[in-house]
């Protein structure tokens, strides 16, 4: 068996080593097993989580074998759930993996206790009442639900847990923390050493762009009351004093000093998403708080302290042209700072446990040095329960959904997948599942369609014709193409939500598979 450092080696790129042990530690639960669970539970195989367990109380049939690559000719009249649990487990021998021949809403009437020993649960291919009945047992048992449903083109992904913290938020797009426009007095006392009106060449064009920058804006708020540049003119002003101070035409610290300059006029402060969080009620702890929530206790009071209404600083630079002196002395500077910030603040960790009666050190270093760097990007995802989703969505956006050119399709698809459960339930087979009465379903779905859009509030809503005949076209039917991108995006949430890296979805995610669109509805 190959090493684990070496098996895993792309993941551990994006992950880490620690994101890694926590997939290795984590334990799925697997509700029926047709092709989108088998789909979403291989990926999650592939990536080394530790244990699955597969639920499934039905057998093999010949249909099964169109749709679903886990099982084959030998294997129809066997357990489903049987056959996908050992073609999985050859896909990663260190995965333990077994399975129970039970239909899973057997099992959620029967022994809803079963789910506690989870550490999540993908349910797929689950009607409404199955999911809101699971949903309560998960939140009571505090087990991370994830919804999965494939339904012809169209399918839904849907998280549910009370509360889901992030420190390693890792956004595609986020600003360097160089403090440009706040420099703590070392980085002002480096930039001060500095002489912009160097003669010698070289040393002029290896200057890094932060020291430039710091000084500029220095000798800026002299001359203007202590102010930086504010307004349109005084900032295109400032890069114009910014590149008269170049002395040839291949200045590339210059240049970049140009373009980083809107990092001098950035306002000040933390952002808004940053001020929200610590203003949450959860940051008032006790004894029961989580440690994420004592170190954002330790940062709120760092911000009203020794941060002067900064977060700690990062510590981190970007590349730039210079000297490597003077990139040296940079990095130095900007690791000392972020180490000072950080002993502060694992101070005032220590300090709040204690006053708290829970242990001083139960709160690692690594974790608390981990949320300093990332403390501006800090995440807090909350979910409503399905059922409160269900019975009363949020209106103002439900109607958008199904107005809005734009998210008509999307809002279509989800009325509609949940209007074929109450077709469902009513009639004892899905629309169009059977042939020759299509016509009679299509007319029943529209009914039922417009009778939950009246319960839900939205009255005189209608939904297009060609939506309704094409959603009983599908009869039901789970295609392989679309299981497979429906199952990709759930094992990618349980890999967020494991992992506590990214952001998961925080509404439900639709696929459009007629117009190749996926939209995330807010309800």
């Amino acid at each position: 068996m190959a090493e684990p450092k070496t098996k895993y080696d792309r993941q551990l790129r994006i992950w880490g080593e620690q994101g890694q042990t926590a997939l290795e530690k984590a334990s799925i639960c697997l509700l029926n097993c047709g092709p989108t669970g088998s789909e979403t539970l291989k990926n999650l195989v592939l990536g080394g989580v530790g244990s699955i367990t597969v639920i499934d109380g039905s057998k093999v049939e010949l249909g099964d074998l169109g749709n679903n690559f886990m099982v084959d000719e030998s294997s129809v009249g066997k357990s489903k759930a049987k056959c996908v649990c050992q073609f999985l487990q050859e896909l990663n021998d260190a995965v333990k993996a077994k399975f129970i021949e039970e239909y899973p809403e057997a099992l959620i009437e029967t022994n809803p206790s079963f789910f506690s020993q989870f550490t999540l649960v993908v349910a797929t291919q689950l009607v409404e009442d199955s999911m809101v009945k699971l949903d309560r047992i998960c939140r009571e048992a505090n087990v991370i639900l994830v919804l999965a449903r494939s339904y012809g083109l169209t399918g839904l992904v849907r998280i549910s847990l009370k509360e889901h913290t992030v420190i390693e938020s890792k956004p595609e797009h986020f600003l360097d923390d160089l403090r440009l426009n706040n420099p703590w007095p070392e980085l002002r006392g480096l930039a001060e050493t500095i002489d912009l009106d160097v003669t010698d060449p070289v040393a002029h064009k290896h200057m890094p762009y932060v020291l430039i920058l710091v000084k500029m804006a220095e000798e800026w708020s002299k001359s203007h009351d202590g102010k930086l540049p504010s307004t349109r003119e005084e900032k295109k002003e400032f890069k114009e004093h910014i590149k008269a101070r170049m002395t040839a035409l291949d200045e590339d610290n210059y240049k970049e000093a140009i373009e980083a300059s809107f990092k001098v006029f950035a306002p000040r402060g933390i952002s808004s998403d940053l001020q929200q969080l610590i203003g949450d009620r959860f940051v008032e702890v006790d004894s029961s708080s989580s440690d994420f929530w004592v170190m954002v206790a330790a940062l709120k009071e760092f911000i009203e302290n020794e941060g002067g209404g900064e977060a700690p600083l990062e510590g981190s630079i970007p590349d730039m042209t210079s000297s490597t002196e003077h990139y040296v002395s940079l990095q130095k500077l900007y690791q000392a700072k972020a180490e000072a910030d950080f002993l502060v603040i694992e101070q005032r960790v220590r300090t709040i446990l204690k006053r708290i009666g829970r242990d001083p050190n139960s709160i690692s270093k690594t974790t608390i040095k981990s949320f300093c760097k990332n403390a501006r990007k800090l995440k807090v995802c909350r979910y409503r329960l399905v059922e409160d989703e269900f019975n009363s969505p949020v209106l103002p956006e439900l109607q958008k959904c199904l107005t809005d050119e734009d998210y008509s399709v999307a809002g279509g698809f989800y009325i509609l997948l949940r209007a074929v459960d109450r077709f469902a339930a009513n009639y004892n087979s899905f629309p169009g599942q059977f042939d020759g009465v299509m016509d009679e379903d299509i007319s029943r779905l529209k009914t039922t369609a417009v009778g939950l859009l009246n319960d839900l509030g939205c009255n005189g809503v209608t939904l297009t014709e060609d939506l309704i005949n094409e959603m009983c076209r599908f009869g039901a039917a789970e295609l392989h193409a679309v299981a497979a991108f429906i199952g990709g995006i759930a094992s990618q949430e349980v890999i967020k939500l494991i992992t506590r890296q990214f952001v998961p979805l925080s509404g439900t995610f639709i696929f459009n598979g007629i117009d190749h669109k996926s939209q995330l509805l807010s309800l």
